[in-house]
């Protein structure tokens, strides 16, 4: 028969669905929804190579009660006559449609899409049955009269029948229409992506040992593309030792066949030098790739399902897939070295063009360019540091010390000393510091001053190697030497202030003090609330406790959530805090400070010894005031380890011997204290005044008669017979000041 004659050329091995060798992980979300939206006339699977889009469609068809007519598309299918001649055969090897008039198969141009299509249309409008019909690999079809005829074709659909069409990208049919009607349901890439439990299902199916993998780990890596597990999972069952790079060659030979291979010369090399970017964009790649047409370029890509993903709403922004970046990335390093270099240095100086100074450090870093992104590292540094952004820091910071932080500018290495210490790496820190004092100083600043120098001085009054003396001129060096705009001037002032207080001047230490806290007010920068921390225990020293509560709010209202919970800087104030709340008699406010600063306190070293001993006696005080004599030692015997490596401390070190003294005064954790109520240590307080019962009584407004009872209770707590003896042990405990 005639019909047995078109099938004769071929087609029959094009309408059925192809079969595969490996397990197929049963895609369940996935054919629930396609069987849920089974009313909607299109289902559009549209994503890049190896997402399985036609496992599902035949995992579909094999679930569907429906009869699945099946079209795999080829270029022989831009001929109208063939498309719809396959189409045909299609629909009628299922019993979609009765024989439909082949009369006009044989000739060509108009009669196909006017005599022809309306007949195959009306054939399939009055179906026996509902049905799917599939067209596979949709993207191949190119000829616009074959377009049209798929898109005449949708409008014939019957209720309960749909086109399945399946591509890499999305074909110029109307899917823009049938969104708006709703219409067409359609399935993209990150639908598509496997979860950890199908991931898990496929190295299953692979005979790999579950157990024995990190799936999220490989899930994240992979972002779920299941080509990509599929390669992981036969590098793993091959429990060769390098499993991650085997896959990489697997899907390195698959991507060059089924990708790179059917793209013409100049786009896969657009492709292999945008793998340089983390991040695509119109200008960005006109610039770096200096070529004109990205924007466009991109836009084509992703509808093109390239592996290129947007990442904003209005199409300005795009990623390549991160194994397909890297697989490009490293052709480009293996085939063109400097290239790649070049190409970052471009990306680098359009990033800090378009004020993005932390992606041109990445692309300075990856260009080798030290000088530039040493610079741009000195600009940004800081306010990170104070946004809670230490990672990226310690990123780069490590990247600059694997050539070794010698040879660096000034500024670049008093950052990485003073950073390194804030973040307790002690070793890192003096490698930094050491490599300061080594670097050339440069030339001065217009605006006069140096600041290299000033950076040096101010970073040997951080590190107060030679006692309070020697401190005190370096900071003071600092400031005659740093350019009155500096960013470093507040902490000049504070260290300053420190080295006063070391040197027992209160009244010094107060005003320079008061003059960091200002400056750093003003600049945003966290060494305002290190300052009025430093301004409250000057306070509470004084016998000032009011005051110090105004101080103490104010460092509590300049600093932000994420600085108190993450940053060194922060255990000072929670200290100052935990012994205010404690003369207030609220204890349970006094442990939550004291706790918080227990989180921070091993980042604490010697490389700071003025801030470790001092934040630290200031802790063994809380500790020692809420009775936890145990730890209040352990806290004190830390601060006394950083004395023994910087025993130049001036007043610190008497404060610790004072401290040692005291707890050694103590019998175990004199538990009883502890159940002392904030009411009990209020009257604690006023016991240690000249005020007679009745008169304390007056000013609580209680009777003579409760507070005699009240301060029973305190004695019997206290294990004290007498108001004399109550006074000296609340003095002992730091409940009382002496």
């Amino acid at each position: 028969m005639a019909w047995d004659r078109e099938r004769g050329m071929g087609d029959e091995m094009l309408t059925t669905p192809p079969t595969t060798e490996r397990p197929a992980v049963p895609r369940v979300g996935l054919l629930d929804h396609l069987e849920a939206t089974s009313g909607t006339p299109v289902a559009a699977i549209i994503a890049p190579p190896g997402y399985g889009k036609t496992t599902v469609l035949t995992q579909w068809a094999e679930h569907d009660p429906r009869p699945f007519g099946w079209l795999t598309i080829d270029q022989r299918h831009n001929d109208p006559v063939v498309l719809l001649r396959s189409m045909a055969v299609a629909l009628q090897l299922v019993d979609a449609v009765a024989h439909p008039p082949l009369s006009a198969l044989g000739s060509p141009g108009p009669s196909v899409l006017g005599t022809l299509l309306p007949q195959l249309g009306a054939a399939l409008s009055a179906s026996p049955r509902p049905a799917v019909l599939v067209l596979d690999d949709v993207h191949l079809l190119q000829n616009w009269d074959c377009l049209e005829a798929v898109a005449s074709l949708i409008e014939y659909l019957p209720p309960g029948s749909q086109f399945a069409i399946a591509g890499r990208g999305e074909p110029p049919l109307p899917l823009a229409r049938l969104r708006a009607e709703g219409r067409v349901v359609e399935l993209g890439a990150g639908d598509l992506a496997m979860d950890g439990q199908e991931a898990g299902s496929l190295l299953e199916g692979t005979q790999v040992d579950v157990s024995q993998v990190d799936v999220p780990a490989l899930v994240r890596r992979t972002e779920g593309w299941p080509v990509a597990l599929h390669f992981a999972a036969c590098s793993l069952r091959s429990g060769s030792g390098g499993r991650v790079a085997a896959a990489d060659r697997f899907l390195a030979d698959y991507l060059q066949f089924t990708v790179l291979s059917s793209l013409p010369a100049w786009l896969v090399s657009f492709l292999t030098r945008a793998a340089v970017l983390d991040q695509l964009s119109g200008p960005l790649c006109d610039a770096v790739l200096q070529r004109t047409g990205s924007a466009g370029l991109l836009e084509t890509l992703e509808r093109s399902s390239l592996l290129v993903t947007p990442l904003d709403r209005r199409r300005q922004w795009y990623r390549l897939h991160p194994l397909f970046r890297k697989l490009l990335r490293a052709r480009l390093e293996r085939r063109q070295p400097a290239l790649a270099g070049e190409l970052a240095g471009r990306a680098a100086e359009w990033y800090e063009r378009n004020h993005l100074p932390e992606r041109a450090i990445d692309c300075a870093m990856a260009a080798g360019d030290r000088d530039h992104a040493g610079r741009l590292v000195v600009e940004v540094a800081l306010p990170m540091y104070q946004a809670g952004r230490t990672a990226a820091l310690r990123r780069w910071f490590d990247w600059f010390e694997t050539g070794g932080p010698a040879g660096q500018p000034v500024e670049l290495a008093v950052l990485g000393a003073w950073l390194s210490a804030l973040a307790g790496r002690p070793a890192a820190a003096e490698r930094w510091a050491d490599a300061a004092t080594r670097a050339p100083s440069g030339d001065p600043p217009p605006a006069g001053g140096s600041t290299a120098d000033g950076c040096r001085a101010l970073l040997g009054a951080a590190l107060c190697r030679d006692g309070p003396e020697r401190m005190r001129s370096d900071a003071e060096a600092a400031l005659a030497l740093l350019p009155a705009a500096s960013r470093w001037r507040p902490t000049a002032h504070l260290l300053l202030g420190v080295a006063h207080l070391l040197a027992g001047d209160l009244d010094a230490a107060d005003r320079a003090l008061a003059d960091a806290a200002e400056l750093g007010e003003g600049a945003g920068v966290d060494t305002a609330t290190v300052a009025l921390a430093e301004r409250a225990l000057v306070a509470i020293s004084r016998g000032a406790w009011p005051e110090a509560e105004t101080l103490a709010e104010r460092a509590r209202s300049a600093s932000r959530g994420v600085w108190l919970e993450q940053h060194l800087t922060s255990v000072l104030l929670h200290a100052v805090s935990a012994r205010l709340a404690v003369h207030r008699g609220e204890i349970r406010a006094a442990k939550e400070h004291l706790a918080q600063a227990e989180r921070l306190r091993p980042q604490l070293s010697h490389v700071l010894p003025h801030y470790a001993v001092q934040a630290q006696l200031e802790l063994a005080r809380g500790h020692r005031a809420l009775t936890d004599a145990a730890t209040a030692r352990a806290v004190l015997w830390d601060a006394e380890d950083v004395l023994r490596r910087r025993p130049s401390l001036g007043a610190l070190g008497r404060q610790a011997d004072e401290l040692r003294a005291q707890l050694d005064t103590l019998r175990g954790n004199a538990l009883g204290a502890l159940t002392l109520t904030a009411a009990e240590i209020r009257l604690l307080r006023l016991l240690g005044s000249h005020y007679s019962f009745r008169e304390i009584g007056g000013q609580l407004d209680l009777s003579q008669h409760t507070v005699k009872s009240q301060a029973m209770s305190i004695y019997r707590k206290l294990g004290v017979s007498s108001r004399s003896q109550a006074i000296r042990r609340g003095r002992d405990l730091g409940l009382l000041e002496g």
